[in-house]
């Protein structure tokens, strides 16, 4: 399914990975070798693609868009690098993490290399609009990195605290990619808006549906090791249910879990709980409400192929099991 989305703009999509390549040279071996290393591990290439998708929706027809994504990548791949030097990770998308590889100090500095190229980047389209949505996305995403350190190993987090984060975390970069490929094409205000909001909707929905995968995926498929949030002390909206809904003994076995930072949780009986007392209902629940609203934004747009590759999208990002 995930491929014909692409077949909308891959003559853009190529464009974009010719771009990432051009862009990543540096006179600095290792800052090549780290940034090369993380950016060939692939991934889906979601947010570059909405860029791609949402101004060509809205009427774009100039190449700043193909920059645009680029840009967009960049700064995802770059909190990428510090996010798993925060949360000490070791795997991700089915490799070792720059930080296993080449140690925390080189992976932060080329994090930091990879938002300042972005940077240059932004100032070579001079578009200021862009600029401001980009400025103030990476600000809010950084307070979102955060407040999501704070809540750590906290079973009273709220839905409403869990909501903010991940939308700071994840939906805000999905929003502003959206939004700035709308902006690009100067169109009507209202499909701004509307990609804008299609672009946080499908943000909320695609988080929403990593945290049940981190319950119910796989390690092979995910390219992350199953229970990495729990063993962080992430709490995700899965274990609040559970923490509200679940029996007694699912309440304590939860709590112990996120609180206890030395314990080695039975993940087996984890699941279980999650599973029995609502947690993953709930969580897919929420995710297909995102959907039905970002499906809703796009009925201002006209009809075309990347009308149908944006409904598509968001209709995969919650079926998805990777």
């Amino acid at each position: 399914m995930f491929t014909p989305i692409f077949d909308a703009v891959k003559d853009d999509f190529d464009a974009v990975d010719r771009l990432i390549s051009q862009s990543l040279s540096s006179d600095i071996p290792l800052v090549e070798e780290i940034s090369s290393y993380i950016i060939q591990a692939g991934g889906k290439r979601l947010r570059p693609l909405l860029v791609l998708l949402a101004a060509r929706a809205s009427g774009y027809s100039g190449a700043d868009h193909i920059k645009l994504a680029v840009i967009i990548e960049f700064l995802h791949t770059a909190m990428l690098l510090h996010d798993d030097v925060v949360d000490n990770s070791g795997l991700r998308r089915g490799r070792a993490t720059a930080n296993a590889t080449w140690g925390n100090a080189a992976s932060v500095l080329v994090g930091d290399f990879l938002h300042s190229r972005a940077f240059e980047m932004m100032v070579e389209i001079g578009n200021l609009e862009v600029m401001e949505l980009l400025s103030k996305a990476t600000n809010g995403i950084a307070e979102g990195e955060v407040q999501q350190l704070t809540y750590l190993r906290n079973a009273d987090i709220s839905e409403a605290m869990y909501f903010d984060v991940i939308y700071r975390k994840t939906a805000l970069l999905f929003e502003v990619a959206a939004h700035s490929g709308a902006v690009l094409s100067g169109v009507d205000p209202r499909v701004k808006v509307a990609l804008q909001t299609y672009g946080k909707e499908l943000g909320m929905a695609f988080q929403l549906m990593d945290d049940v995968l981190d319950y119910e995926g796989k390690t092979g498929d995910l390219g992350k090791n199953v229970g990495d949030d729990l063993a962080e002390g992430k709490v995700t909206l899965p274990l609040i249910v559970t923490l509200a809904c679940g029996t007694v003994e699912q309440q304590t076995l939860i709590r112990s879990a996120i609180t206890d930072a030395a314990a080695k949780p039975n993940f087996r009986a984890i699941i279980e709980a999650v599973r029995l007392s609502g947690g993953i209902d709930r969580t897919i629940s929420q995710a297909q409400q995102h959907r039905d609203l970002a499906l809703e934004q796009i009925n201002v747009l006209d009809a075309s192929p990347f009308k149908s590759a944006l409904s598509q999208l968001i209709c995969f990002s919650v079926e998805r099991q990777t």
